[in-house]
């Protein structure tokens, strides 16, 4: 469907946005305002849920969207290259993404078609042919999001696989940016893999020893409350310190799913 409408199209900006997605009047002005630089060759606003007062896992997922945005998109965009313009609202120049096409729809993974994760897999390809990728904060996108368990680690099951396989399309694109991303990307992955090493060393002295291991849980509560107080700070809301509980989901429920992701990419 989007190569359909970039092939028929006649302007010079491209602008994503999902079904689910609501975006303020202002936000074509101001994401074709950072496009004006023709080094730029992708631009995202800034995703909120829309649904956020659903239910608990709403309000999870909202905060969980502005520290993705505004930490990880925002001290990325900072080096020049963020990583993934999100699906939901991202603008594209037109010229760069017609020479792309052919790259973007036989995207293949071990032989067969790798047709999901699409936005990250486009950033990855604006990057790699020598384009910047920009975060508009002020530019703001609300987007339905999953308001049950069931919906949502589908969602990320999905997520993580694209990310894993970008991640490795993204490996040769990363010695021509800013170092920074590079310790970026570093971080993300081995960042999970030790947090995954210690809850796994943790239920193995539980299980031998029959105690809790109290350093590791104090540790990593220590650096969840020290994330949350910083996002608390920095976003003036104090509901912020409620995403302590986004640990306890990443722990027990993401990071064996995504470990089934890196298993199952084909």
């Amino acid at each position: 469907a989007q190569i359909a409408a970039i092939t028929q199209s006649s302007g010079d900006l491209i602008l994503n946005v999902d079904s689910d997605t609501t975006i303020a009047p202002d936000v074509v002005s101001k994401l074709a305002h950072k496009m004006r630089d023709p080094a730029v060759g992708a631009a995202m606003g800034q995703m909120k849920a829309s649904n956020q007062a659903d239910t608990w896992l709403t309000r999870l997922i909202d905060m969980e969207y502005w520290l993705a945005c505004n930490e990880e998109r925002a001290a990325q965009a900072r080096f020049g290259a963020v990583m993934c313009c999100c699906g939901p609202c991202a603008m594209y120049r037109r010229s760069a993404m017609l020479s792309l096409l052919d790259q973007y729809e036989t995207q293949l993974y071990r032989g067969k078609p790798s047709d999901f994760g699409e936005d990250r897999h486009l950033t990855i390809l604006m990057l790699s042919a020598g384009f910047r990728t920009e975060y508009v904060p002020s530019a703001i996108a609300a987007t339905v999001v999953p308001d049950t368990m069931g919906v949502y680690l589908r969602q990320q099951l999905r997520w993580a696989r694209s990310t894993f396989r970008d991640t490795l399309l993204a490996l040769p694109v990363l010695p021509g940016l800013d170092r920074y991303l590079t310790l970026d990307a570093i971080g993300q992955n081995v960042g999970l893999l030790l947090l995954a090493l210690s809850v796994l060393t943790g239920i193995g002295q539980f299980a031998l020893t029959a105690t809790l291991p109290w350093w590791t849980i104090l540790v990593i509560g220590s650096m969840t409350l020290v994330r949350c107080s910083v996002a608390a700070y920095r976003a003036r809301e104090l509901r912020f310190l409620g995403f302590a509980l986004h640990t306890l989901v990443n722990i027990f429920l993401l990071i064996p799913l995504k470990a089934y992701a890196l298993c199952t990419l084909s």
